[in-house]
């Protein structure tokens, strides 16, 4: 087999610093910060005169990494409303494990977040939620139940 893991989730945003926060508030580590450009990243993305700002996040546990990246050239595009539902066509969300949901709720509403729908119960396993952030960015909330 080829495969060894997923290495991260891109996630191209306008405001840059409210998607950290948000990352952040949700208990994500910054690993780094850069900016990209030149002819290999203009090869590997398929776009001409990319510069771009870049940071990358790591869950608690180091193995999940949520990328997010401010294009300066070419400008970033919308490809579809900032408030498209959760059947829309594309990646919805990115769903994490976490300990107390209605405090994660409640931590990144201080973010402008704001329930998709309510917070659920699944079973006797999950309490399930998804929350939409800054850019319209869609996440999944799952708390486990003992």
């Amino acid at each position: 087999m080829t495969l060894q893991r997923m290495d991260n989730v891109l996630i191209v945003v306008d405001d840059l610093e409210a998607a950290k926060a948000f990352f952040a508030e949700l208990g994500m580590e910054l690993e780094g910060e850069t900016t990209v450009e030149g002819p290999s990243v203009d090869s590997t993305v398929g776009l001409k005169g990319v510069r771009a700002d870049i940071a990358m996040l790591r869950t608690p546990d180091g193995h999940g990494r949520v990328e997010l990246s401010k294009f300066h050239t070419p400008p970033a595009i919308r490809a579809e409303p900032e408030s498209a539902p959760s059947n829309a066509l594309g990646i919805r969300r990115i769903m994490f494990a976490v300990e107390d949901i209605e405090d994660v709720v409640a931590r990144l509403r201080t973010h402008g977040a704001e329930l998709v729908g309510e917070i659920a119960q699944y079973e006797d396993s999950y309490r399930l939620c998804f929350v939409r952030g800054p850019e319209g960015i869609i996440i999944g909330l799952a708390e486990q139940l003992s």
